[in-house]
């Protein structure tokens, strides 16, 4: 047995006197799809950067594909290469256009390569996003609210795709409000609050039986939606 492709112990982040990781351990199997849940400021964002040193943790060890990301020696942005990150906001430059065929194949949008981001549809943006992070053809994907600004309808072309990712067995954290694609696709679900993991388990579990009142509280509320 292989250990973990990511391997998280004991992250904590400050921003000033706001304490917004508070020690989280997180190990994440090869070709495992784990979704991060969770009320907003619970620290699900500033995870994921952390894991990619967008943002720096205040403490704690992240190994990344054997990479030690925090190591001072380590040149990040070769490191990056092997994580890549989806946004809520597409993060796409107006005047590039969408070229890597390959990589827009896979994401459904090879006719689209001359197009530039006003061309395209909040969707076609966010999965030509998709696109350019796996040009890279990094181990790890990270989404980071990948649907939330979308338009409802758009919502499941981009889902689509990170499922087709999944299968092909793209290793992906995901931090979403998509509760039904978490139910379908996850493997494990973590329950954030606070700035910590409350709990985890398998989708059924989570949504179905969850142990703790913090996690049944707040599946209640969006079950209540």
């Amino acid at each position: 047995m292989n250990g973990p492709i990511v391997d998280a112990r004991g992250l904590h982040k400050h921003f000033g006197a706001l304490h917004v990781l508070r020690g989280v351990d997180l190990r994440v199997a090869e070709r495992e799809l784990v979704f991060v849940i969770g009320p907003s400021g619970s620290g699900k964002s500033t995870l994921l950067r952390c894991l990619n040193r967008l943002e720096e943790p205040s403490s704690g060890k992240v190994v990344v594909d054997g990479i030690d990301m925090l190591d001072p020696r380590t040149d990040i942005n070769h490191a990056r290469q092997r994580i890549g990150m989806v946004f809520q906001s597409f993060n796409l430059y107006p005047h590039m256009t969408a070229l890597g065929r390959a990589a827009l194949e896979r994401v459904g949008l090879a006719d689209r390569a001359g197009h530039t981001p006003g061309q395209l549809s909040g969707g076609q943006q966010q999965r030509v996003a998709i696109a350019r992070s796996i040009a890279l053809e990094p181990r790890v994907m990270l989404f980071d609210e990948p649907t939330s600004a979308l338009d409802p309808e758009l919502v499941g072309s981009v889902l689509e795709v990170m499922r087709s990712l999944r299968e092909s067995g793209m290793t992906m954290i995901v931090v979403s409000h998509e509760m039904g694609f978490a139910r379908n696709a996850a493997d494990r679900v973590l329950f954030m609050d606070g700035g910590a993991i409350v709990e985890e388990g398998p989708p059924a579990v989570i949504f179905e039986d969850p142990a703790h009142e913090r996690t049944r509280a707040f599946i209640g509320q969006i079950q209540r939606h």
